[in-house]
């Protein structure tokens, strides 16, 4: 009869491939385990292993029992790297168990919309405005030390500062959006 072809052996190694799933459930998850997976997420790692292998059964040449383990071994290692790429790439920000019980999701929504809003319109300042507001506010120096810095005159500073406070409060009034 010869060796099965196409959609045939597809069949037949989907056949071999969920036979060895049954028989040992655990073997992708302890494999992953093995290649460094922390434990909550080798059961997702296992499964996405198989996902991939189920997929792609048509590109395995001969399928044979220890050739299928070994080509499920390697999607694993693979999967296994994705999730540490990933992992590297946007590390889980730690759960802040801070907040308050009365605080509200819309509401901190809105106060981070005002946040990025107010960044936003500082951003929008022109240098010349931004950089003395922001060493008078947020370094907390003095009209003096900002002039000195900065090579201008004090009431140069002031002048800077009171513009780029009027500037902010006309973006807090149209909603904290940059002109």
């Amino acid at each position: 009869m010869g060796v099965p072809t196409g959609s045939a052996r597809d069949d037949s190694t989907r056949e071999l491939l969920a036979e060895m799933i049954a028989e040992e459930p655990d073997r992708l998850r302890r494999r992953s385990i093995s290649l460094g997976v922390p434990v909550d997420d080798a059961d997702d790692v296992a499964q996405m292993a198989l996902l991939r292998a189920w997929r792609s059964v048509a590109h395995l040449e001969t399928p044979e029992p220890g050739r299928v383990c070994s080509w499920l071994d390697s999607i694993a290692r693979n999967v296994a790297i994705d999730l540490a790429r990933q992992r590297a790439r946007r590390p889980e920000a730690e759960f802040d168990e801070s907040v308050p019980a009365g605080a509200s999701v819309a509401g901190e929504v809105e106060v981070r919309v005002l946040l990025d809003g107010a960044l936003a319109a500082l951003h929008g300042l022109p240098d010349s405005l931004r950089e003395p507001l922001l060493l008078t506010v947020v370094d907390g120096l003095s009209t003096g030390e900002v002039a000195d810095r900065l090579g201008i005159e004090p009431a140069a500073v002031r002048q800077r500062v009171s513009r780029a406070r009027k500037a902010m409060n006309a973006c807090r009034k149209s909603g904290m959006e940059a002109d």
